[in-house]
């Protein structure tokens, strides 16, 4: 198609089309409007102002990460040999160098326990701080019923700041393989009106996993994947009604952007306040800085590292900074960590590198800028992986270990944490909480106690029903 082409016009009034998909021009949907509106209560007193809540879609082996077992028997240990941290008698991964040297400013907790092994209840449980399902859960796509999504929680006492919603995720929502929506990411029964923000900043291709372009690989290794992912923060992508051809010019798309942002302002005036926050947040210089991270100083990017994992965390600093109450960051997309087969190459090279480098990194510009202490970061994935090494010779060349939701490592900093600790530990296989387990609703509930959100907190549902917050307890050993 020539790139100079002109869209097509949809038979729509033009007003009504650019009143209704200017936020979408940025990856937000109609629906997430009602997220930017101030809501009855604000965070609280707590140590932190925000949160950001890294996922790891498809589960970190707490053996082979930071919880290692070097006495085990071989087809337990692994492969990988462990070095020092900071904290006396406590090792991790070799391949984690740079986490290790400032293991002063993360603690860890390596008892969190729930008993699903399978990835859409576990991404649900995990991603809402609730071990029980809810009624009717479908792990074929998201419903109404579900559970809110932390993001959603937080977003809820919170409040627009600099004109951005209180709470985003990035750089992609969390979708399948085969194409389908993973649910746990959404508000539920809170109502799609408290469904955070998510930016979309790069086409989801089934076959492409990890920290693209540079580390960009295939969990089975097979022929013509990927490397087409490019990171556009954000996303400039019209809504569907307004795509009449394929714009292969960006900077078209730039001016036209440009263009229909001066027009909204000049016309704005019968806008409802809802329109006016989707305009400000195009037209906001801060909001615009906050988000063009691969157009950040070359120095900035090259300590973050210039892939999807370096450019998501600074991307998610520059959102802290700007006010946002809470940032879910996706390093990678669904099931990126899911390693069944060939797990320790592709930890080595692929996945370890660019989260060891974007995540110290991450930690230490906090710190430089005085966000650190008011910043409380956790890391995650749905579940942990098995004690014991598989082999699934059918789909992979080499051996690596399956789904285990009976315990995982979390690591936190930031936000009063204090840096240093190890909280709980695993039996001696790492297959079990062998002292102080903690469930996903004490996670949850440490990430509310951290903003401040006291114990007695409701929130109200689609039906104006309360709904308590808390089904936990913080894990106190923490501050």
């Amino acid at each position: 198609m020539n790139p100079t082409c002109v869209l097509s016009h949809p038979k729509i009034n033009r007003r009504k089309a650019l009143q209704a998909g200017a936020v979408s021009l940025l990856g937000l949907g109609a629906n997430h409007l009602a997220s930017l509106k101030a809501q009855a209560s604000n965070v609280g007193p707590g140590k932190a102002k925000s949160i950001v809540y890294i996922f790891l879609s498809g589960g970190l082996s707490q053996i082979d990460s930071f919880d290692p077992k070097p006495d085990a028997p071989e087809n337990i240990r692994g492969e990988f040999q462990t070095i020092a941290t900071q904290i006396p008698g406590v090792r991790i991964c070799e391949h984690l160098p740079k986490l290790a040297a400032i293991s002063n400013k993360w603690s860890l907790l390596r008892s969190l326990t729930h008993k699903s092994n399978d990835h859409s209840a576990g991404h649900h449980i995990m991603l809402t701080g609730r071990s029980d399902l809810p009624v009717g859960f479908d792990a074929s796509k998201p419903k109404p019923s579900d559970w809110p999504s932390l993001a959603s929680q937080v977003g809820y006492f919170g409040k627009p700041r600099n004109n951005l919603p209180p709470a985003i995720v990035l750089p992609e929502r969390l979708v399948h393989y085969s194409g389908r929506v993973i649910p746990g990411q959404f508000a539920g029964i809170m109502g799609n009106r408290s469904d955070p923000w998510f930016l979309e900043a790069s086409p989801y291709e089934a076959k492409s996993y990890g920290a693209y372009p540079k580390y960009e690989f295939d969990h089975q290794e097979r022929e013509g994947t990927g490397g087409n992912r490019l990171f556009k923060a954000p996303n400039l992508t019209l809504p569907e009604y307004l795509q009449g051809g394929r714009l292969m010019d960006r900077s078209i798309l730039r001016k036209q952007l440009d263009s229909q942002v001066k027009s909204m302002e000049n016309n704005s005036a019968g806008f409802d306040r809802f329109h006016h926050s989707a305009i400000a947040l195009l037209a906001d210089s801060k909001v615009k800085n906050a988000f063009d991270v691969t157009n950040a100083p070359q120095s900035v990017q090259e300590r973050y590292g210039k892939n999807a994992f370096g450019w998501s965390l600074l991307m998610a600093k520059n959102l802290v900074q700007a006010g946002v109450s809470l940032v879910q960051v996706n390093l990678g997309n669904n099931e990126t960590w899911d390693t069944h087969g060939n797990a320790f190459p592709h930890l080595k090279d692929k996945l370890y590198p660019p989260t060891d480098q974007a995540l110290s990194t991450f930690l230490l510009d906090l710190e430089e800028n005085g966000l650190l202490s008011q910043t409380l970061v956790v890391m995650a994935g749905e579940f942990g992986r098995t004690p014991k090494i598989t082999s699934l010779p059918k789909h992979y060349k080499l051996p690596g270990r399956d789904h285990w939701g009976a315990v995982q490592s979390v690591l936190f900093a930031g936000g009063g944490v204090q840096g240093g600790r190890v909280i709980g530990s695993s039996d001696k296989i790492g297959g079990f909480p062998s002292t102080e387990p903690y469930t996903p609703e004490d996670f949850a509930a440490t990430m509310f106690d951290a903003l401040g959100l006291p114990p007695e907190a409701v929130w109200y549902d689609s039906t104006q029903r309360p709904n308590i917050l808390y089904h936990g307890k913080p894990i106190r050993s923490l501050f």
